[in-house]
């Protein structure tokens, strides 16, 4: 599998969740990839899956907001 940075992502969720999500990042940070254009971009390692309510009928997500997040298991 090949991943790229698509683009930043704006989070809305309850307390609890950014509160664990953001505890998360701390623990599992990673350097930015290679070319990178914001340098204050928190690069976060892959391994999360998102629970995820988004508007019906939109192909991508917007008015998404975060559910619950667990961590990925082969």
């Amino acid at each position: 599998m090949s991943l790229r940075p698509v683009g930043s992502a704006f989070v809305n969720s309850s307390r609890a969740i950014r509160e664990r999500l953001w505890k998360r990042v701390q623990e599992h940070a990673g350097p930015p990839p290679k070319g990178m254009k914001r340098p204050a971009t928190q690069w976060v390692k892959p391994g999360l899956i998102g629970r995820v309510k988004h508007l019906r009928g939109e192909e991508d997500l917007r008015h998404a907001s975060l559910q619950d997040f667990r961590e990925e298991t082969d």
